[in-house]
């Protein structure tokens, strides 16, 4: 069973306390993450190639520049560490 969810597009007040949003791919595909995740190795390679892509001063929204089943991948992998 996995804890995260997916949704195309939603208020941003659906974010559960503990929990942010994040933004993956071309297409954009909106994921609901624990904020756990981000001191993960594997989130820590996204949030560097999403800096090396948008910089580190991009404001809004987080987005990833990576293929959605890479982010997948590494969603299952975090899971499966915890």
């Amino acid at each position: 069973s996995t804890t995260y969810l997916r949704r195309k597009s939603s208020p941003p007040s659906d974010v559960p306390k503990g929990s942010l949003a994040v933004y993956v791919g071309e297409e954009g595909r909106r994921f609901v993450i624990p904020i756990s995740y981000l001191n993960h190795p594997l989130f820590q390679e996204l949030l560097k190639k999403s800096e090396e892509e948008f910089g580190y001063t991009h404001y809004g929204a987080m987005h990833l520049p990576c293929n959605i089943l890479v982010f997948y991948r590494v969603l299952e992998r975090i899971e499966s560490e915890i």
